[in-house]
């Protein structure tokens, strides 16, 4: 018997970064919106954990037990005093190392999967707050939709949205570590004060109208400098999104993928064209959104 779970890719419309804490953390104001790029999680009764992976990107993707989707079942597995002797398979399509949260998403849909193989019928909460434990994108990967996060980001409240965003995806070559855009983060904030990280009402307020010019306004990552700073080509890929017709662009997470909000599907598709032959991205995707968070297939 075996289990596939379908989760998918996020970008964040706004991530407000509060000074570091004392656990080496940050306070966020995090607002996610799930996108159609989608892993497949597939779990079947096995002998012993083990995990592997298809598609583009997954010579990338660690195959140990540091994976999201092996510390997941095990985890769960913990959790509820049994073995978790399963073979993970994870077909890849979230971009790898990309800010996206792949890596969340297969913690998430590995969770998911485990519950209904396994039977440990796992209440909402409790599989949220493995999420938690898991990582601090792994919640939303669950949830899905849109939201926004606080704390470290795995405190979620969903948002109204009023509409399907488009978005296009410019993918650079090799990644960006987050821990290290994060000390790059501080290292640009030294000496200054920070206030603490709120959501945009004006953003929330476009979100939930579903009106994309006002949001094309409103898009803010305040670790974009620091990803700028470690990755300066990345500001070459936003300037050729912006000329080819894209609303607004930001890089997305901690990058180095880059987010460009158009108007439609057709502009999507015109300004991925564009992105494509500017030498500037090593792959284009497309995508729309809110989809749902992790679902059994």
């Amino acid at each position: 018997m075996s289990v596939t779970v379908r989760v998918p890719a996020k970008v964040n419309v706004q991530l407000a970064v509060g000074a570091a804490r004392p656990d080496g953390f940050h306070d966020l104001a995090n607002v996610f919106l799930a996108v159609g790029l989608y892993d497949e999680v597939t779990v079947t009764e096995a002998d012993e954990l083990r995990v592997t992976c298809t598609g583009p990107d997954a010579g990338q993707v660690p195959l140990d037990r540091t994976n999201l989707a092996a510390r997941a079942a095990l985890l769960l597995a913990g959790r509820h005093g049994r073995s978790p002797a399963v073979h993970i398979h994870i077909a890849k399509d979230i971009p790898v190392a990309g800010g996206m949260a792949g890596g969340s998403a297969d913690g998430a849909g590995a969770l998911v999967a485990c519950d209904a193989l396994w039977g440990t019928n796992a209440s909402r909460e409790e599989l949220l707050d493995l999420c938690a434990e898991l990582g601090s994108d792994v919640p939303f990967s669950l949830v899905g939709g849109a939201a926004l996060g606080t704390g470290r980001g795995e405190r979620l409240r969903p948002l109204e949205v009023g509409g399907t965003f488009h978005w296009v995806f410019a993918m650079a070559d090799g990644g960006l570590s987050t821990p290290a855009v994060f000390r790059e983060f501080d290292r640009l904030a030294e000496g200054v004060d920070i206030p603490g990280p709120t959501a945009s009402d004006d953003l929330l307020a476009a979100l939930a109208k579903g009106d994309v010019h006002t949001l094309a306004g409103t898009l803010s990552n305040d670790l974009q400098p620091a990803a700028l700073s470690l990755r300066p080509s990345l500001a070459d890929t936003l300037e050729a999104g912006r000329a080819a017709g894209a609303l607004a662009g930001l890089v997305s997470g901690s990058g180095p993928t880059t987010a460009f909000l158009v108007e439609d599907a057709e502009a999507a598709s015109a300004v991925a064209k564009a992105l494509q032959a500017s030498g500037t991205c090593r792959s284009v995707r497309t995508a729309a959104g809110p989809v749902p968070g992790a679902t059994v297939i």
